[in-house]
């Protein structure tokens, strides 16, 4: 279970928090419902930078609660529901079917990547 020893922080309604821990992204998501969350994913640019804060203080890149869909190149929050804002680097996503999950540069913005590598998982509540 995820332990909040991690960072914390509070963006509207929502809490977001991370252990610091560097997991593969069917960990993550794991960590978090069983924290009683989910994986954390911006619904705006600032819940962006809420997230891109915790991102900073671990200097760590860390995957998004937002995964590739059936067809290659749309990316879905982990609910189906298409995204409403997004922060793609620059020429991003560019792995159509090979690269399914999505994590945040310690500059805020995102790239698709391969859901086994390690990044840091960062819970919203």
């Amino acid at each position: 279970v995820l332990a909040l020893t991690g960072k914390i922080k509070i963006i509207g309604e929502k809490i977001l928090a991370s252990s610091g821990k560097n997991v593969d992204f069917a960990s993550a998501v794991q960590s978090c419902e069983e924290a009683g969350g989910t994986l954390a994913a911006p619904r705006n640019k600032e819940e962006n930078e809420a997230i891109l804060g915790i991102v900073k203080e671990y200097n760590k890149y860390a995957y998004l609660g937002i995964k590739e869909g059936e067809t290659a190149g749309q990316f879905l929050y982990l609910t189906g529901t298409p995204l409403n804002y997004t922060n793609w680097h620059q020429y991003e996503p560019n792995g159509k079917g090979t690269e399914k999950c999505v994590e945040m540069y310690t500059d805020g913005s995102w790239n698709d990547k391969n859901c086994k590598e390690h990044r840091l998982s960062v819970c919203e509540f």
